[in-house]
């Protein structure tokens, strides 16, 4: 009787009262198997179960071979003949070593250099967090989801648009551990400039490792962030440094400066992180008509050859370190310069890419992105064409999976949950019993039960099915326009509000060791008093 019921829709989301409904702790989620409800503080969310999904799919691949060999041959001219430019001394000097004819900051290579080095590199890794049910594999045909990271602003439908601070990373930080769908913690979903930057790494990976048991990255950023993320990642897990070193715990991910640059923080913190065995994602952020030809396969050979730069860089210095090749090849608006996503260059160039990395044996990262500014229909046809494109490219690891707009501008709560009802929808369009087809599957007896004219709401196959047949919507009103306006005409963003602000509310951390706990405080608080990492400030 205490509860005040929110109908969100066929989904089964409301905020009520635990003893008000004892029935809903007995529904089970649609998806193929029974769903984890997660009831805290008289919040309920029914949501499918933690899982990494494989893609049964065959690539889709706009090109022929003679295509994919074509831009691998561009790629491996950009090197040789016109080169990369890295902007770190120790990189050019391990490039010297290595028989790369070095020009100043200049770097030229080989062919035959660079795929000796690219095969050294594994074709997947698997990345064990402070839980180890929390493990994730990146590559043969795993693909996982990572939460919105780097925005400098939030949106949300009741304060609008702001600068990041350090509650609403909180709050994304829930949002990441809550949904299951998302199976890593990446960069921080939204900047808290009210943290300075000298400690800002200190504070937001303590609340990382707290609030969520989830892979978590660091930021390529300088010395002393990328060693103090390394570290705390090892306190979370109770590590010692050997068995830190021994596999991967975390990653980070890097991006070259297009066209034709490698930064110094970028591959100093790269390096380190090869050397103790963690992985490295190399992503060229690449504009085609702007940082890259105007073409689509001029674009893709430019960030190819970024890309592989770095790969082989690793792979000198840390033989058989895990590392991936990311994309981030989309285009302007030629008319105003502004960067455009989920466009069909954008899914053509994932596509693409992912024919490439199939030819170099390496796992593909790539994004969930968009250029609206709002969480409106155009927010979700461009997310949809990002997230698909991943899907048909093979990606392994999808980058801003929830919460993004503006161009990676603005981290949205609402954009969040209605990303998370897309990744749930491919997680399910992706399990093997959608495409079954066994005696039980085929149905004949059904169809011989039922017969001509009737209907299968009935029948046994039905009756034994139904719970889990088909996929449930977390968001999504699926009831006719008379039900959905009689019961407020609440419209997908103001259902997603809810949602969200119902989750962080009934947040509860998941366990860690309090003497763990306490270590990594006592890190976090010794680092700040030594003046964490030096800034230009």
């Amino acid at each position: 009787t205490c509860a005040l019921p929110i109908s969100l829709g066929s989904g089964r989301i409301m905020a009520e009262c635990i003893m008000g409904d004892e029935s809903a702790g007995r529904r089970r989620r649609g998806g193929g198997r029974e769903g984890n409800a997660r009831r805290v503080s008289g919040f309920h969310l029914e949501q499918m179960p933690w899982r990494i999904p494989k893609n049964p799919d065959r690539p889709t691949e706009p090109i022929d071979p003679e295509g994919v060999l074509a831009i691998h041959k561009g790629a491996m001219r950009i090197l040789s003949e016109i080169g990369i430019e890295f902007l770190n001394d120790e990189a050019l000097a391990i490039f010297r070593q290595a028989g790369c004819r070095v020009e100043g900051q200049n770097v030229r290579m080989g062919e035959d250099f660079v795929m000796e080095m690219v095969r050294r590199a594994p074709p997947s890794f698997t990345i064990t967090p402070r839980n180890p049910d929390r493990q994730v594999v990146i590559g043969d045909g795993h693909m996982v989801f990572v939460n919105v990271s780097s925005p400098p602003n939030s949106w949300d439908l009741v304060r609008g648009k702001r600068p990041g601070d350090f509650e609403t990373f909180r709050d994304f930080m829930k949002l990441t551990q809550v949904f299951n769908c998302i199976h890593i913690a990446g960069g921080y979903p939204v900047e808290p400039i009210d943290i300075h930057p000298s400690v800002r790494h200190l504070d937001c990976l303590f609340e990382k490792l707290t609030l969520t048991d989830k892979v978590c990255h660091a930021y390529s950023l300088g010395r002393e962030r990328v060693e103090d993320v390394m570290e705390m990642v090892r306190i979370a897990g109770g590590l010692s440094n050997a068995e830190f070193d021994a596999s991967p715990r975390m990653y980070t991910n890097i991006n070259s400066v297009s066209p034709l640059k490698h930064d110094f923080p970028m591959i100093d913190g790269a390096l380190r992180l090869a050397r103790r065995g963690q992985p490295v994602v190399v992503t060229p952020f690449t504009l085609a008509g702007a940082m890259a030809p105007v073409t689509m396969a001029g674009a893709v050979a430019l960030s190819i050859a970024e890309g592989l730069a770095a790969v082989a860089l690793l792979q000198y210095v840390a033989p058989g370190c895990p590392v991936a090749i990311g994309t981030f090849t989309s285009n302007v608006d030629m008319r105003t310069g502004a960067p455009a996503f989920g466009t069909p260059e954008y899914m053509r160039a994932t596509q693409i890419t992912g024919q490439l990395a199939r030819f170099y044996g390496l796992p593909l990262r790539s994004s969930g992105v968009c250029t609206a500014n709002v969480p409106d229909g155009q927010a979700m046809w461009e997310t949809s064409n990002s997230l698909w494109a991943a899907v048909q490219s093979g990606t392994n690891m999808v980058y801003h999976a929830a919460g993004w707009l503006e161009g990676g501008l603005i981290a949205s709560p609402e954009k969040f949950v209605m990303d998370c009802e897309v990744l749930q929808m491919i997680q399910r369009y992706m399990e093997p019993e959608t495409f079954a087809t066994d005696p039980d599957a085929i149905a004949f007896d059904a169809v011989r039960e039922v017969g001509a004219g009737g209907h299968y709401f009935g029948c046994a196959h039905t009756q034994a099915r139904y719970q889990t047949a088909f996929y449930n919507p977390i968001a999504s009103d699926w009831r006719n326009y008379e039900a959905w306006a009689q019961d407020g005409a609440v419209e997908s963003p103001e259902r997603a509000h809810r949602i969200a602000r119902g989750l962080i509310d009934s947040f509860e951390a998941p366990p860690m060791d309090p003497a763990i706990r306490e270590e990594l405080a006592d890190f976090v608080a010794r680092r700040k008093e030594e003046g964490g990492a030096p800034t230009d400030f």
